[in-house]
């Protein structure tokens, strides 16, 4: 017998339950995992409002750490007693235990700890495709991450600085200005005070910043073009604040001939050798010390509703993880 989180209905946090289920022996291509540590994400909160809608009812989660008890077969490359990380995948990881396709695992390093690998999967893999494949940042490029603060924001703050480029974070508070400071964000905006990119242009001698990525969607969006350089690419990854509205195309026109996607770790994932070379570059960085994963929080598993209460309430900074 295990247990997991699972629920039944869209809505608030309330809609989360801590129930007993059977875990049946791995199919074949699958590995049963015992978590150890399991991530919490922005995405989380979209699955269980019903943003992202999925088939009900629906466990939650997409990333975690913890050891292989047992394999299924076809599966050569794995086996009991591995410590491995993922991303991805069916949702499912608010469990104690569960399977998942083997070719998602990666090996998580004997350096790195169980909490480490639920912190950085998710986060850490989005922030390598953001920095080093959807606009590949080069030395003296000016960067906008929004919610410098957050998980992705100070992975993308320390790597982004890393790489010799120059970081503007926006942030909601002084205290979450002085974080992503500390982090690698060499210019935080307050954006409750000041107009972000009015202060973007002044920071970069009104040039604008080669690249913005916005988890924050609605709110920011229309901000986020007027910070972008001719020719600047936008990079709109995230929906807190609610999906973008509708607009003419001709509008990046009009600013200077900007671009802009929409990308998902999934999609620059879904190849097993692309997922193990993402994840490799990740550890590298993360071991050699230029990026630090900051676990601020910590909830037990059962707990969740209490966590994701923290998250939407933007009381949270860096990476939270859940404890079976």
């Amino acid at each position: 017998m295990s247990r997991l989180i699972r629920f039944e209905r869209t809505g608030g946090p309330e809609v989360l339950q801590w129930v007993d289920c059977d875990v049946a022996p791995p199919a074949p291509g699958e590995a049963q995992v015992r978590h150890c540590a399991v991530g919490l994400n922005y995405i989380d909160v979209y699955h269980r409002s019903g943003l992202y809608p999925v088939p009900l009812p629906s466990g939650l989660g997409l990333e975690a750490s913890g050891v292989v008890e047992a394999v299924g077969d076809g599966v050569v490359d794995l086996r009991p007693g591995d410590r491995v990380a993922y991303a991805g995948g069916a949702l499912g990881a608010y469990a104690e235990r569960r399977n998942i396709v083997a070719d998602r695992l990666v090996r998580l390093p004997d350096a790195l700890s169980f909490e480490q690998g639920a912190a950085m999967m998710l986060q850490g893999l989005t922030a390598q495709y953001l920095l080093r494949r959807t606009y590949r940042v080069q030395p003296g490029d000016a960067i906008l991450i929004h919610a410098a603060a957050g998980g992705v924001g100070l992975l993308v703050c320390q790597w982004a600085k890393a790489l010799g480029a120059t970081v503007i974070g926006t942030v909601g508070s002084d205290e979450k200005a002085a974080l992503a400071q500390l982090y690698g964000c060499d210019h935080p905006i307050v954006y409750t005070r000041e107009r972000v990119s009015s202060r973007v242009r002044e920071l970069t001698g009104g040039e604008g910043v080669a690249v913005v990525y916005d988890s924050i969607g609605k709110d920011t969006f229309l901000d986020s073009l007027a910070c972008l350089r001719p020719m600047g690419m936008m990079v709109s990854f995230g929906n807190a604040s609610g999906p973008v509205e509708s607009f003419d195309p001709g509008l990046l026109g009009k600013m200077g001939s900007l671009f802009l996607t929409r990308p998902s770790l999934f999609a620059y994932s879904a190849r097993r050798e692309d997922l193990l070379a993402m994840a490799e570059e990740l550890f590298t960085v993360v071991l050699s010390g230029q990026v630090k994963l900051p676990i601020n929080q910590q909830f037990p598993l059962r707990d969740a509703a209490v966590a994701h209460r923290e998250l939407e309430a933007r009381r949270t900074t860096g990476s939270t993880v859940l404890i079976p």
